[in-house]
């Protein structure tokens, strides 16, 4: 039987199970995943579609374009507002489900971190140890820096 694992959000509304091993578990320092936890960095658990399984709790999609094209979707409770999960359209997630690393049960931190991007914009106080580390991404390379918007400007 496969390693079986639950969570979801603040209020429990929303739920979810995975099972095995996660294809990748990485720590995002992009401004999007900051602003999106709204803290320093986001923890990114990444399972194919078929291992992850959501009851029908209600969820607000919400859904952006990086500068570079890229689309990413949000899957947030329509209660509390825990972002849960996302889709990103790159080729190298195609298929993947992007699960938010604080949302499991306890052990909430049950994997292991195999890589740190984005450490161009990495907090001072952040010491983060994983395999793999990268400036920018080895997936996703953006065609400028972050525009002023997501550097708190207007």
């Amino acid at each position: 039987m496969s390693e079986k694992h639950e969570g979801g959000c603040f209020c429990g509304s929303v739920r979810y199970s995975t099972m095995g091993q996660p294809f990748r578990a990485a720590v995002c320092h992009c401004r999007y995943c900051q602003l999106r936890t709204g803290t320093a960095f986001g923890i990114s658990v990444y399972f194919k579609e078929n291992k992850v399984i959501f009851n029908d709790g209600a969820c607000h999609i919400f859904s952006y374009e990086t500068e570079s094209g890229s689309k990413a979707t949000l899957s947030r409770c329509a209660n509390c507002g825990t972002t849960v999960s996302w889709r990103i359209s790159l080729d190298a997630l195609n298929n993947l489900v992007g699960i938010a690393g604080g949302t499991f049960d306890p052990p909430t931190f049950w994997y292991e971190l195999d890589r740190e991007v984005f450490t161009r914009s990495k907090a001072n106080f952040c010491q983060i140890k994983s395999p793999e580390s990268f400036e920018e991404s080895p997936i996703y390379k953006p065609v400028k820096r972050d525009d002023g918007h997501l550097k708190g400007g207007v």
